[in-house]
């Protein structure tokens, strides 16, 4: 069995249920991708990329399966989000080194602030916007119900987040509560436990990286 093969087919089994190996894998890089980057680390990002493409295959269980599992399910939302996830870290990785090349190597790869008016102003009809498009695409997928309201969210709310993140804003992790306080059940209800248990995992964290980053804003005085 090639290498490949047995990180798509490798599960850990409990009873009548199993967990794929990279579920497990990428939802540990994840949480280590969120402790490096409240440490305002710059391999926050690429951690978090090897972590989220393990995830997408996770997500679309059906198209990355080597056997016949009629087990798998693919989540559209949550895989796009993974995907998504890869795209705007990409982008915090490139904006964290240019700040760290412009400031030296002492200085820190981002600076925390609050974003302004401004960029609200954008931001939000921007999010209401991304919602909705998102909503329809993961509808003419096949997703329906509740689920397809609270797949959709946790799709954009990560979008939203990790753009947060890259950009320095405080109040990204205060998304990621709202992420997480539908993540759990989603995940949970649908068999993704490991996922479901970094979600949960991640809950408290994030909440010590927003008073962590509140605290950081107001001793280092961003001037904008």
């Amino acid at each position: 069995m090639s290498m490949l093969k047995w990180l798509f087919e490798a599960q850990i089994h409990f009873g009548s249920k199993s967990i794929a190996w990279r579920e497990i894998i990428g939802g540990t890089l994840g949480l280590t991708s969120a402790v490096l980057g409240m440490r305002r680390k710059i391999s926050a990002w690429p951690v978090g990329i090897i972590g989220d493409a393990l995830l997408f295959t996770v997500f679309l269980g059906a198209v990355f399966s080597f056997g016949d599992n009629k087990e798998h399910a693919n989540f559209y939302g949550q895989a796009g989000r993974n995907l998504l996830l890869i795209v705007v870290s990409v982008y915090g990785w490139v904006k964290w080194n240019a700040t760290r090349n412009q400031g030296g190597s002492q200085k820190p790869a981002v600076q925390p602030r609050w974003s302004t008016t401004k960029e609200r102003t954008i931001l939000i009809p921007g999010v209401v916007f991304f919602y909705l498009i998102a909503y329809q695409i993961f509808k003419a997928l096949g997703e329906s119900g509740t689920w397809l309201l609270v797949d959709t969210w946790i799709f954009t709310g990560t979008a939203l987040a990790t753009f947060g993140m890259s950009r320095g804003y405080v109040e990204f992790w205060l998304v990621w509560v709202a992420v997480d306080l539908v993540g759990v059940p989603f995940a949970f209800k649908n068999g993704y436990y490991p996922t479901g248990t970094l979600y949960a995992i991640y809950l408290p964290f994030v909440l010590w990286g927003f008073i962590s980053w509140l605290k950081i804003s107001k001793r280092e005085q961003v001037t904008l």
